[in-house]
């Protein structure tokens, strides 16, 4: 118990989220924490001897965020709520198979216990009482575990936003008769814990597969690829965990627009075995018979998949993938530089240029490079004229064509960003009294269609014209409570943010794109389906913008709080130390899909720009409506 499998130091989280004073007794099972306090403090070497330590969970610190955590069996003649205690304590410990926590529990219970298959996410973790919760009967002793969800885990490892109270009962017994040691022989289904220990074991990883040829078809003829996020135990082989769940395919959510190029049923040859690159970073993954007639090229995009996927796993390392069937003979070989001709892994090429409307109500643009000091200047074409005063503005993710707002709200504009690029008055106008109640800015997805919604209370719109041209089509949104005041599409064309107001507060909200049809010369169906929402930990977000394949940034507040801006995951999950340095009155936030690049906001100090690791620039004194293509 005192070796470390990854030989990468013990690591322990911030605690439990559960404190004095909560109806808890000081914990006396207790667990280990042994290793290096602080991997960033220099630790030499890890240490093979000495004496390990038992702790209760309140003297945890953040501090000792770098050492890994283990549980300790019961000991004997444990009260009945202590083991309680102790089996809650054992889930939020580094045990691969939760072989403590289950000696917690009778040996039928550990049985029909299936931890893998759901983690409950509570906002204070799991609250119990040794004295009035707790009841007695003829055949043991119940506990209630009670708290705030906050979300759930899923089978697939998907994350999904869940407010509500919770309340379940732990019951316990004597094994052998009065006298005997006490055990948990009733518990909930699968894992319960609090946030923060949630966020010191789980963390988010992007797996990657294709956009159906009906949802992310690009102008180029290639497909999307779409990110699905999930959340993996951090220190229990992520890799092989993360390898494990790609194959599985999508998670329920996305498999409707997404699909992989593994073959249904495809799965490690040895599950059992750990995957790990050699000293070259070359991985080896060795599949079952489900892949034996794989082609080069369908290979060559199951590779593609994975080493992306195994990309966002930073500690990876990961350069190179090499495919092999169930006999050990090679299927294909991938390297990362290959594999970018196969499926760009950016969702959107990188862009040139940056774009605001200025003080002339104009289109303009500056090189989208952070240290590049050059000044704004009109784009090319009649939109940059000044011609059609602006209100807000989109530009397509080649860059060659965009899409303006008229200064009133009332009309939408498209051309080419050229020098003899004409405007186009689109087929739309809105008939909304009031301004602010008209057209929104509008979007370009990856496949060259543009997207706008009409505010107009009377009768509000999500609007979509095929490549930016012709009659609009209306979108079928269902599932929203409250009406769409802003859109962001996706690179990959399968997800929508949409900003939703219902009474005086917005909120963000993701919505899944399904088409259908569209043949030869006829628009397709198009439904925005079982939008969830992005933020809930904001009681109101006020500006937002995708920000990578998977993430978003958001302008809000939360409850009493003040104005904040920070990232947030698509499906609803914050990773720890996401907030941004704070600026005065943002209006509005555009950030690229290629992480790389600079976030531009419209503040009270103008147009402003956050390069990586520095602090929020000034580029202009006057202007409104930043945004990169998209």
């Amino acid at each position: 118990m005192g070796a470390d499998p990854e030989g990468r130091g013990r690591r322990t989280g911030r605690g439990t989220g559960r404190r004095a004073g909560r109806g808890r007794r000081p914990l006396r099972t207790g667990l280990l924490l042994t290793g290096c306090v602080s991997l960033l403090a220099g630790c030499a070497s890890m240490p093979d001897n000495g004496n390990l330590k038992s702790v209760d969970a309140s003297q945890r610190p953040d501090s000792q965020s770098q050492v890994r955590v283990y549980a300790m069996p019961p000991r004997e003649g444990a009260r009945a709520v202590e083991i309680v205690q102790g089996f809650l304590e054992a889930l939020t410990s580094d045990d691969p198979q939760f072989s403590m926590a289950r000696k917690y529990l009778t040996g039928e219970a550990s049985k029909s216990w299936h931890p893998e298959r759901s983690t409950t996410v509570l906002a204070d973790g799991p609250n119990t009482s040794a004295d009035g919760n707790a009841g007695n009967d003829s055949d043991g002793r119940t506990f209630s575990l009670t708290g705030r969800e906050v979300a759930t885990v899923d089978e697939q490892h998907a994350y999904r936003p869940q407010e509500r109270q919770y309340k379940e009962t732990v019951h316990l017994s004597q094994q052998g008769g009065p006298g005997g040691p006490w055990r948990i022989d009733r518990l909930p289904p699968g894992v319960v814990l609090g946030e923060s220990d949630f966020q010191r074991i789980y963390r988010s990883v992007n797996k990657y597969y294709y956009a159906t040829r009906a949802s992310g078809m690009g102008p180029d003829g290639q497909r999307a690829l779409v990110a699905d996020p999930i959340y993996i135990r951090q220190r229990i082989d992520p890799l092989t965990e993360t390898v494990k769940s790609l194959l599985h395919g999508p998670t329920n959510w996305l498999d409707q627009v997404a699909d992989s190029s593994f073959s249904s049923g495809t799965k490690l040859k040895d599950p059992g075995k750990s995957l790990t690159p050699d000293d070259q970073n070359k991985l080896t993954v060795q599949l079952n018979s489900r892949a034996d007639r794989t082609g080069q090229r369908r290979c060559s995009e199951m590779a593609a998949q994975l080493l992306f996927t195994l990309q966002d796993l930073t500690s990876s390392g990961v350069e190179e993938v090499q495919l092999q069937r169930s006999n050990g003979s090679m299927l294909c070989v991938l390297s990362e530089e290959r594999a970018e001709s196969i499926a760009p892994h950016r969702t959107a090429d990188r862009p040139d240029f940056q774009y605001f409307i200025d003080d002339e109500k104009r289109l303009v643009r500056m090189p989208a490079a952070a240290g590049s000091t050059a000044d704004p200047e009109p784009v090319l074409g009649t939109i940059g004229s000044g011609d059609q005063p602006l209100r807000s503005a989109a530009v397509s993710r080649d860059e060659k064509r965009a899409a303006g707002v008229s200064y009133d709200g009332r009309s939408l504009y498209v051309g080419s960003l050229d020098a003899n690029g004409e405007l186009h008055k689109a087929q739309v106008r809105s008939k909304a009294k009031l301004e602010e109640d008209r057209l929104s800015t509008p979007s370009w997805d990856g496949r060259g269609d543009l997207w706008v919604a009409d505010r107009d209370p009377k009768r509000p719109r999500l609007l979509w014209f095929g490549q930016g041209a012709g009659e609009p089509l209306q979108v079928d949104v269902s599932g929203l409570d409250g009406h769409i005041e802003a859109v962001r599409v996706s690179a990959d064309g399968v997800r929508i943010a949409l900003l939703v107001e219902k009474g005086e507060k917005k909120s963000l909200w993701i919505g899944r794109v399904e088409r259908a049809g569209g043949g030869e010369g006829e628009k397709p169906d198009i439904s925005v389906l079982e939008p969830t929402q992005a933020a809930p930990q904001m009681e109101e977000v006020t500006a937002m913008s995708w920000a990578g394949g998977s993430r978003l940034v958001v302008v809000g507040r939360e409850s009493g709080g003040v104005q904040q801006m920070r990232y947030v995951q698509c499906d609803g999950s914050v990773r720890p130390g996401t907030a941004l340095p704070g600026l005065t009155g943002v209006k509005e936030i555009a950030a690229s899909e290629d992480e790389r690049q600079p976030l531009v906001a419209h503040s009270d100090d103008g147009i402003v720009r956050l390069p990586t690791g520095a602090q929020w620039q000034t580029v202009v004194k006057e202007g409104a409506a930043p945004v990169y293509p998209g």
